[in-house]
This record gives C-alpha cells, structure tokens and sequence, in this order.
C-alpha cells in the first residue's frame, strides 16, 4: 500500500475531516548510475568546499540565500518552522468553483485524498456534493516545505487532488494565439469527418513508453551477452503542401486500414 505524504484536517465550514494524501501518479524512467570509465566502478558525488580547498560532510551544510553576488544570508531550520503556517496541518477550504472555469495548465501534481476512518460519512458527503453540483473545491495545504493552492475534485471512487501552480509561476505568451480566419469551411468539415473517424473511447492502458521498453530491452540484451539490435528508424514526415489533399488522402487510408481489419 502506498504510504501517505500528508495527514491531517480538510475543514469543510465547521466540519473537520481526518484525511491522508497519497500520490495518484509517478513517473517510470530507466535509471542510470556514474561509472569510473577505466575500471566501471561506482563512483561517488563529493561536497566540496573552494574557500577551503577540501571535502566537507553533510553535517556541516547550512541553507543560504544568495541576495547578491556571492554574498548569502544564512537562514537556520528551526527559524524556518517557525513561520510553518496552519495549514501544515489543517487544510482549509477557500470556496467552490466550476470545474470548467480551471485551466488545466494551473494543475501540477496529482494525489488521492483519503479519509481516515472517522471522517468516512463527512468525505463521502463532500463526494458525493462534488458529484452533483458539477463544482471544484480550492483549498491550501502546506507539504514539502511549501504552502500549496490545491483543487479537489470528485473522481470515479473518490475525491482527487491537484496541487496547483500560481498565477505568477505560470509562463506568459502573449504570442500564444491561434488565427482561425485562414480556416476554410471545406478544410473544416473533412478535419472534422477525420476526428470522428478516429474518435474513440479514451484507454490508457492502450499507450505504452516504447523508449523505456526499447531502452530495457537493450539492457536486457546487453546483460544475456546477445546482439544488440538497433530499432526502426524514424519515420520521416514530408511537409504538408495542400492541407485539402492530405486530409482526402488520411480519410482514404483509414477506410482501407478498416476495410482490411473486417
């Protein structure tokens, strides 16, 4: 089972419920160790002191703050606790919101809030209030040494948890703009008639990391002592010179692929 990252209170007005937070996600890479090159021995990272000239331990490292060129200002940990707020352990909710009026690019890490079991019949009520009203909840939690804006949403067995990125964290691009006048109507309908051709019931265990699986079956390979054989090379894309042709011709082929498959 997986282990908790937060514990503690979602304040719902004057209802308290004793919830824990587990990660919903994680990514999966292939990782690789530094080895000494002449002899393939492990090697190690060293902390290193140039004032000194020499290596330092880990017990002599403090937090500083670089306020200008190499000048810092040393902060100790225990001053840094003090400023901890409330919701270190009480996570208060702010108000309620639609869920169409957040935009997906605030959303950053994703995390499966639980109740523990006295606050089962609360959450479930909050659940299944979620459910029907169609709304989000905005919230604040302090976890990882950061206070956190987060969004709870109901999903398919429980409530979801988002945290969120602030407004001044997210990029802006003002050159980010699509013109959609130059669209033809023609061009539109056979774009159209392709996406519903492809459209389809959304199933993630459909989409496989063929890098990672290319990448361990090299390692596999290269540990049995067999030959190592290089993958397919990539398919290379021709530029698209008449938009109207090449949407005929996509439609064409996925007919045949679906012709061939009955």
């Amino acid at each position: 089972m997986a282990s908790s990252v937060w514990k503690g209170h979602l304040t719902f007005g004057l209802v308290s419920i004793p919830v824990k937070l587990t990660a919903a996600a994680r990514s999966e890479t292939i990782s690789f160790n530094q080895l000494h090159k002449d002899d393939n021995s492990r090697i190690k990272q060293v902390i290193y002191c140039q004032a000194e000239d020499k290596p330092v331990p880990r017990s002599e490292l403090v937090k500083g703050f670089e306020y200008e060129k190499d000048k810092y200002v040393v902060v100790d940990e225990e001053e840094i606790k003090k400023f901890a707020p409330k919701t270190a352990r009480v996570m208060e909710i702010l108000e309620f919101v639609k869920s169409d009026e957040v935009d997906p690019v605030y959303l950053e890490s994703s995390y499966y809030l639980q109740p523990d079991e006295a606050g089962e019949k609360p959450y479930s009520l909050l659940f299944e209030a979620l459910r029907r009203t169609g709304y989000v909840s905005i919230a604040k939690l302090t976890m990882h040494n950061r206070e956190h804006v987060v969004v709870l949403r109901p999903g398919k067995h429980g409530i979801l948890l988002h945290t969120m990125y602030y407004r001044d964290e997210i990029r802006a691009m003002d050159e980010f703009r699509t013109d959609t006048s130059q669209v033809k109507d023609k061009e539109l309908d056979l774009a159209v008639t392709l996406i519903a051709t492809l459209a389809g019931a959304f199933e993630p265990e459909k989409y496989k990391d063929s890098y990672r699986e290319n990448i361990r079956a090299l390692i596999d390979a290269k540990i049995q002592g067999a030959q190592v054989v290089e993958p397919p090379a990539a398919q290379t894309m021709a530029p698209v010179i008449d938009i109207m042709e090449a949407l005929k011709a996509s439609l064409n082929q996925l007919k045949k692929a679906v012709g061939t498959a009955a």
